[in-house]
């Protein structure tokens, strides 16, 4: 597989975000990434996952929602980390990139979504009904997305731990108040981080299959 890495800047209104575009030849999808506070398109774990979804021939987006200086002023202050509605426009604005860039203009959109950034995807998801076919939540907090949830239209696959019990019942709260397709995950043995040996990797293939099946034919 040739892989296509590109570091990128991306608008969003008065912020310009960073981030890096994976784009393995014949790229059927491209999945952005949401991640959560404390966290960037440097986490080893994001990546971990986007290398799995690039051997799957899915092109990946992860970038920064938020820039240093944010990012800085969040870990005193904790003032954006639950900004639901920042978070997702920050996704939509890489959205609109992603749709006028050569490479994935005409790729179908997938939001994978982590800690508070599975709130964003399900919220920037019901903006853009027309462009998400798929959203997967790995120990996320799709319950922050509040009134969006019922208005979901893409096909949502949450992954919880099983030793995350707070996480798992929140993400089941969520679930029921869904209409579309959506599927609750349990990883057996994995806490909040999926830290153990394998729980990862069983999360990248999920994650993988559920994109390939919904938006990667």
């Amino acid at each position: 597989m040739n892989l296509v890495i590109n570091e990128v800047h991306i608008p969003a209104g008065l912020a310009i975000l960073q981030g890096n575009l994976n784009v393995p030849d014949s790229a059927t999808a491209l999945v952005l990434f949401a991640h959560g506070s404390g966290s960037s398109r440097h986490s080893p774990r994001n990546q971990f996952v986007s290398r799995t979804l690039n051997n799957a021939g899915l092109a990946t987006l992860l970038f920064d929602l938020l820039t240093p200086e944010e990012e800085l002023a969040d870990a005193r202050t904790a003032e954006h980390r639950f900004n639901i509605r920042l978070l997702a426009e920050r996704l939509v604005h890489a959205t609109y990139w992603a749709k006028q860039q050569r490479q994935t203009r005409d790729l179908r959109i997938g939001y994978f979504g982590s800690s508070t950034g599975g709130g964003a995807a399900v919220v920037a998801a019901v903006e853009l009904p027309d462009e998400v076919g798929a959203i997967v939540s790995r120990g996320g907090r799709p319950d922050l997305a509040g009134e969006a949830l019922p208005k979901v239209k893409a096909p949502t696959l949450l992954i919880v731990g099983a030793e995350d019990d707070i996480v798992i019942e929140l993400n089941e709260q969520a679930r029921d108040q869904m209409r579309c397709k959506v599927k609750l995950e349990i990883v057996p043995g994995a806490t909040h981080l999926f830290e153990e040996p394998g729980a990862l990797e069983c999360v990248a293939q999920m994650a993988s299959v559920w994109f390939v099946d919904h938006v990667g034919q």
